[in-house]
């Protein structure tokens, strides 16, 4: 059984950075690739991210493009997402996911196994 565990999560200040983790245990040969989602109240999960493990090869949409950065760490099992000049509307929590799927529907929900139980952000005015 996959498991992914966020972390990092926190308050910080509107202009300023914030790095999130997702630990990965279980994760076989297969585990093809690592999605950062979030969800703010009352809104549906959006993408903001996603990593092929195989490759490093990363997908940002252009409404994070230039702010948001993803990364992974094969090795130990962990991937990253960077954020930097938080605004306010980046308040969510924050959701890791995991699929064996790299591919054009890497930004839906529908296409991972496994998720984790996600880790709130706040950004202040």
């Amino acid at each position: 059984q996959v498991q992914l565990v966020e972390s990092g999560g926190g308050l910080v200040q509107a202009g300023g950075s914030l790095s999130l983790s997702c630990a990965v245990s279980g994760r076989t040969f297969s585990g093809q690739a690592m999605g950062w989602f979030r969800q703010a109240p009352g809104k549906e999960r959006e993408f903001v991210g996603g990593i092929n493990w195989s490759n490093g090869n990363t997908y940002v949409p252009i409404s994070v493009e230039g702010r948001f950065t993803i990364a992974a760490d094969n090795a130990a099992n962990t991937g990253y997402l960077h954020m930097d000049n938080l605004r306010p509307t980046d308040t969510a929590v924050y959701y890791c996911a995991s699929t064996n799927r790299w591919g054009p529907g890497i930004d839906g929900t529908s296409w991972y196994d496994y998720w984790g139980r996600g880790t709130q952000v706040t950004v202040s005015s």
